[in-house]
């Protein structure tokens, strides 16, 4: 769990386009969102 202000570990998570992006990827941005629909594709 990360504390509040601590840096996120870098990732790679697939895109909407099926393309690998990484988080250091974005390095320099102002700001990073992570959207995610956990129940997708589940039957759930």
């Amino acid at each position: 769990m990360l504390e509040v202000g601590q840096a996120a570990p870098d990732f790679t998570l697939k895109s909407h386009e099926n393309e690998e992006v990484t988080l250091s990827s974005f390095k320099g941005d102002k700001w990073v969102v992570l959207h995610t629909f956990p129940a997708a594709f589940t039957g759930g």
